[in-house]
């Protein structure tokens, strides 16, 4: 299967996990971003699973980096929890979707070496224009032309690059399972930091009372978030698969397939729950959205075929 369709596939888990991130977090189901960022760390611990496909220790110098990028990993996530919990998710994942192919395609220019072929270079565009425009708030009718958290947005797009180029760059050292135990390693002692903070390690303690005292809807709120966070580690191996296979900006690039994902099922959403799932839905708004969808479809067509399958399919 082409890298290209893995990259699909999982990030229609990731847009599933993401809508379930949204509504944990907003519906107060978890009480904080710190928290939901705290406990998806300690699930990374599952990654142990994979010791008996390729496991192997690592130099110490490379040991320390592949857990230094798990930690980077945890705090872009800790930015994009913030983010999703003060706006809508179809208008966070987009900005984050288009920082991350930039700031991956430059890191991967001067560190990996990566070359892209032209058309690819003018779909991995077009995917980042989509991704912005759908961001926007059209008309501007106000001072504020960018929503909340989109700040947090652009800091979480950053650091979730530097972490998946960093991941990259492992992958094409050593084998897929073992990079991504250590990086997992990484992403455990990521959140174990949280506790650094005297105000977060607060409201993380604060969590463990619903062990002592489980009630019906801490065993609801449970094991809805661990279903949630399975479809997401799913998702996760996947990406993390596709990164290995082929092209780390385009992959990243590909996260715009997701929140068109994340839109769709958003806006259904939003009738069930509206207070949680915020999507406008007059008219303009709407408008704006699909002619975003459809440039972020020409993007994924740019970067998947070759200038020959794109004459054939224009009847040349």
């Amino acid at each position: 299967m082409s890298y290209i369709l893995i990259a699909v596939a999982a990030y229609f888990l990731v847009a599933i996990e993401v809508i379930l991130d949204k509504f944990l977090i907003t519906s107060k189901k978890v009480s904080h971003p710190v928290i939901y960022t705290f406990y998806v760390g300690m699930m990374s611990l599952f990654a142990l699973m994979f010791f008996p496909f390729g496991f192997h220790w690592l130099s110490f110098g490379d040991a320390i980096l592949s857990i230094i990028s798990g930690i980077i990993f945890v705090y872009g996530l800790l930015a994009l929890f913030y983010a999703i919990e003060k706006s809508e998710a179809s208008r966070v994942m987009p900005v984050v979707g288009a920082i991350i192919p930039i700031v991956t395609f430059l890191l991967s220019i001067f560190f990996l070496e990566e070359r892209l072929r032209s058309i690819q270079l003018f779909g991995v565009a077009a995917l980042i224009i989509g991704g912005v425009l759908i961001s926007f708030e059209f008309p501007l009718r106000n001072k504020n032309k960018f929503f909340h958290g989109f700040y947090l947005s652009i800091v979480a797009g950053i650091l979730l690059a530097i972490a998946f180029t960093w991941f990259k760059y492992f992958y094409d050292r050593d084998n897929f399972a073992n990079v991504f135990i250590w990086t997992r390693f990484g992403l455990f002692l990521g959140s174990a930091s949280l506790f650094l903070h005297s105000g977060w390690r607060k409201k993380i303690w604060s969590s463990f009372g619903g062990f002592k005292s489980p009630q019906k809807d801490h065993y609801k709120t449970g094991s809805l978030f661990v279903i949630n966070k399975t479809l997401g580690g799913v998702g996760s191996i996947m990406t993390h698969y596709a990164i290995a296979l082929g092209s780390v900006t385009i992959v990243n690039a590909l996260v715009s397939i997701e929140y068109v994902f994340i839109l769709i099922i958003g806006f259904f959403m939003s009738f069930r729950f509206p207070r949680i799932f915020q999507e406008k839905k007059d008219v303009l708004i709407v408008s704006q959205k699909i002619i975003s969808i459809f440039i972020i479809a020409a993007g994924l067509i740019l970067i998947s075929v070759k200038f020959k399958q794109i004459w054939e399919l224009l009847g040349k």
